[in-house]
């Protein structure tokens, strides 16, 4: 997503340290899916809009091949200090990750809200994106952000739209009752329902 895509500049909103979305700990879904096996050594995985989300680190100190990618400068400066200060290694990307086109595919995407973070009409070049990103059997990890109030960011990202998003034809999903809300402690609590989605 390029500047010129997105009305939201967040390279201003990165450098004055006005980024009230952040989290200051690893998400507590990251956290269960670890657990569940999703973030192997070795994989491949892909956290777009990564911002300066610890997750990127903590992947790339647990043995995977990371990639983190972001439009702001400050942000991806952020995690190079970041991962030098802890001896690890990740690609990252400045720019419009839509846009990007990997040598090989990867095994996950951490979708750590970047759904909820770009306008909505870019919604179907995301997608189209993640299918190109992710090996068949691929994993989309998603964070659904729920908001029910118009406007963004962050937008809403309900159920119904995520199912006409993500069809069936090219992913398989799981059963709603399956995804697990999390609660965002600085945006009044608002729910990320987390899921797994396979790209078929």
């Amino acid at each position: 997503m390029s500047e010129e895509r997105s009305a939201f500049d967040w390279e201003t909103r990165f450098a004055a340290d006005d980024t009230p979305w952040e989290r200051q700990e690893l998400h507590p879904a990251m956290l269960a899916w670890m657990r569940a096996g999703e973030f192997e050594p070795g994989r491949r995985v892909i956290i777009p809009g990564c911002g300066r989300s610890p997750e990127l680190a903590f992947l790339a100190g647990c043995g995977l091949d990371v990639t983190g990618a972001d439009l702001s400068s400050t942000a991806l400066a952020f995690q190079r200090q970041a991962l030098d200060q802890a001896g690890h290694d990740a690609t990252l990307l400045e720019g419009d990750v839509l846009a990007h086109h990997p040598g090989k595919p990867y095994d996950r995407v951490y979708e750590q809200t970047f759904l909820c973070a770009i306008p909505p009409r870019l919604r179907v070049d995301y997608e189209r994106a993640l299918c190109d990103w992710l090996k068949p059997g691929g994993h989309l990890l998603a964070l659904f952000m729920q908001k029910d109030v118009p406007g963004g960011p962050p937008y809403g990202c309900a159920l119904d739209a995520m199912h006409e998003l993500f069809p069936t034809e090219r992913w398989i999903w799981p059963d709603d009752a399956d995804f697990i809300p999390w609660p965002h402690p600085s945006l009044k609590g608002k729910p990320e329902l987390a899921g797994v989605l396979v790209r078929r």
